[in-house]
């Protein structure tokens, strides 16, 4: 578990329908794109556990939100710029997806409890399809995948999230 300093987050209070319940949660993961691209450490602060799960799937040296998230790369440093490119909202999940050229594409998939972000899953060079499956039955259903132009600019190694 990676750990911010200074973390003051606070669990929200629920109401509203399953769809309100999303798209807080959305506005909340955009908020944390804004913070981190104007260097607002107290807004990331209300909005991330101090104890953040964190998962990570691609090449040791493209951690770069760890680093971000634990203070490792500062301002001052020429830190890696996530721009979300598509965000989606499914439940307590918030995929957001981007790239930047051929060779730099990542997916991030933040779960959200009580409108705090409690983990993230992050996957550089990877192709993610998230899938909903349904215990009753074993069914599954896909919520989301990664976007086709990323598919033809190369071959990546493709994971099934199953949530």
């Amino acid at each position: 578990m990676k750990t911010i300093p200074g973390s003051k987050a606070e669990p929200e209070k629920l109401s509203g329908t399953a769809a309100d319940h999303e798209n807080r949660n959305r506005e909340t993961v955009k908020m944390v794109y804004k913070a981190l691209r104007d260097g607002d450490t107290e807004k990331l602060a209300k909005v991330v556990r101090v104890e953040l799960e964190w998962w990570y799937h691609g090449p040791p040296h493209c951690q770069h939100m760890k680093k971000v998230l634990t203070g490792e790369s500062t301002a001052t440093q020429k830190a890696f710029k996530f721009r979300p490119r598509r965000i989606r909202a499914v439940g307590d999940r918030v995929m957001v997806e981007g790239w930047e050229g051929a060779g730099e594409y990542w997916v991030h998939v933040w779960r959200l409890k009580h409108g705090i972000i409690a983990q993230l899953r992050e996957y550089f060079n990877t192709l993610i399809t998230v899938v909903l499956r349904v215990l009753e039955d074993g069914d599954e259903a896909r919520l989301w995948r990664s976007t086709d132009r990323v598919r033809v600019q190369g071959s990546l190694p493709d994971i099934v999230l199953s949530i």
